[in-house]
């Protein structure tokens, strides 16, 4: 994860300004006070700010689906079609048109640097939408104003194109202002890395489609070395710390609102409970020492719903728990857990706090990493970088050391956690104990046990980023999900399109009905 933290109110001002100046980008008048010319640098971290913007609502729903929360109508599997409009809408009015201006006229002015960013930016976000979406505009899309929707098989591979494009780019002359590249400050070999762990996870994703195709494409990869190998590395969107204009993590500003944002997943709260895992203290911060479900007081504070959970909230926004420092930068959660015993090793009440009522029973102690809200987006990083690794060398026999991966990803995840929380940091003994138990369990399981182990343990590690989560299980079953208590729907198998497109879209107007059902019950295409 990058060390330096951007305050977005400076960003969102410089956007502010870039919105104020698309006015002169199409003045008729040739008047040299008023520029003809987009500024690339200005234009570029638009593109950032809106990719990852609206990213936050398809996480939202996928992180419902997948359970790593429980609010909102997806985590009863029902969906309609304006669940998803901000997100659509706001990539394709925002980013892409955006992206298309930087590499059209960064091409023009050899601006290779500024063109290869946006084309690696295109091929992640399109790439996002062909895995929750499946078919969508991509060839025509910010061309024509009613553009056809394009197979997801054909868009991924002119993805790969893309990137190879964008690599080739770089050797031309890489040179941006630092400033403007929210993401990696302007260095190529950070983008080179990038980019090919993006090509990399869309072979992964394809492999069922093409085994071999896959396994030669990851092995190249991994052999070329020019992979996120670092946390330093990772494609990772960082929030601020500002109230107004508000640059906060939407996860801290939704759940620390009077109001609340739905209920923690009780999923998450049991299995790392189960699994002696200490990221449960990161994860979901508790408000009320003896909160349980149903708003009762006979609980240790994780009141929160299983999934498909449909009953009426009651007033609970001071009883509910809420998210944690990671990856929202809420707050850590020192409290006691009564029912911790002996044989919990790694999660444990040392040093925990104690009380009897309210919560008195911890502190918020708003120190470094602790209560900010800049938080982190963990688009693409090592740690999924080496859980695929991990996935190919089970599945495509890659050769390389899957348990020895495993540990790996779960290392930088848990550095990546300590990186937000320097104030309360996982100890290393912690750190190492628990990844040498990981070791010992992957060592005497089957074949399937061991991909069961991989893939439980990158869910975990994916608390932050639910579509990576809804990828992954949709591409494996795993982990295996549990039941939902009063379901409305099946399982999505995709999202509902934007109901605005497919009533203004005369591509599509005459067949929206059966398109929208067929979001819910038909694999996207890498899926088989």
């Amino acid at each position: 994860m990058k060390k330096t933290t951007y305050i977005l109110g400076t960003c969102l001002l410089a956007i502010q300004f870039l919105f104020t100046a698309c006015d002169d980008f199409i003045d008729i008048n040739d008047d040299p006070n008023n520029p003809t010319v987009p500024q690339l640098s200005l234009l570029l971290p638009a593109t950032q700010l809106s990719i990852a913007g609206n990213f936050d609502n398809i996480n939202r729903g996928a992180s419902n689906v997948i359970q790593h929360r429980a609010a909102g109508s997806l985590n009863r599997y029902d969906q309609s079609g304006t669940t998803f409009q901000a997100a659509w809408l706001g990539f394709y009015t925002q980013a892409i048109p955006d992206l298309e201006t930087i590499i059209q006229e960064g091409t023009a002015q050899s601006s290779w640097g500024y063109v290869s960013i946006a084309k690696i930016q295109k091929a992640f976000l399109y790439s996002t939408m062909v895995d929750v979406w499946g078919d969508v505009p991509y060839f025509d899309a910010a061309k024509v104003a009613d553009p056809k929707f394009d197979k997801g098989e054909e868009i991924y591979n002119d993805l790969i194109g893309l990137i190879d494009e964008a690599l080739s780019d770089m050797d031309r002359g890489f040179t941006v202002v630092s400033s403007s590249d929210l993401f990696y400050q302007g260095s190529k070999l950070k983008w080179q890395k990038m980019a090919n762990s993006l090509k990399l996870k869309l072979y992964m994703q394809m492999r069922l489609v093409n085994p071999e195709r896959s396994k030669l494409a990851i092995s190249n990869l991994v052999q070329a070395g020019v992979l996120i190998d670092n946390n330093s590395d990772d494609f990772t969107f960082l929030f601020g710390t500002n109230a107004a204009p508000n640059t906060r993590h939407p996860w801290f500003t939704t759940g620390y609102a009077p109001g609340r944002d739905g209920y923690v997943s009780m999923v998450v709260v049991d299995r790392l409970k189960e699994q002696d895992d200490p990221r449960l203290r990161y994860y979901i911060f508790r408000i009320n020492a003896k909160a349980g479900l149903a708003n009762s007081q006979v609980g240790e504070g994780y009141y929160g719903r299983y999934p498909g959970d449909g009953a009426a909230s009651p007033a609970d926004q001071n009883t509910r728990a809420i998210v944690g420092i990671y990856p929202a930068a809420g707050l850590f959660d020192n409290g006691a857990m009564p029912s911790l015993g002996d044989d919990n090793i790694f999660l444990n009440n040392i040093g925990a706090a104690t009380g009897t009522t309210g919560n008195s029973f911890k502190i918020a102690l708003f120190a470094n990493g602790d209560g900010s809200g800049a938080g982190i987006l963990p688009l693409l990083t090592h740690a999924m970088v080496k859980f695929y690794r991990a996935e190919a060398a089970l599945v495509l026999n890659t050769g390389e050391d899957a348990g020895l991966l495993m540990n790996q990803a779960v290392a930088a995840h848990f550095q990546a956690i300590n990186e937000l929380s320097p104030a309360f940091p996982i100890a290393p003994a912690t750190s190492t104990g628990f990844i040498n138990r990981l070791s010992e369990h992957f060592a005497s399981a089957t074949a399937q046990g061991k991909l069961e182990l991989v893939m439980m343990q990158k869910w975990i590690a994916m608390y932050g980023n639910g579509v990576e989560s809804y990828n992954d299980y949709r591409r494996t079953g795993l982990p295996e999900l549990q039941d939902l208590i009063a379901p409305l729907d099946v399982f999505p198998e995709r999202f509902y399109y934007s109901e605005t497109e497919l009533t203004s879209n005369e591509t599509v107007v005459d067949t929206r009905d059966q398109l929208q059902r067929d979001q819910q019950i038909v694999p996207v295409f890498w899926k088989k």
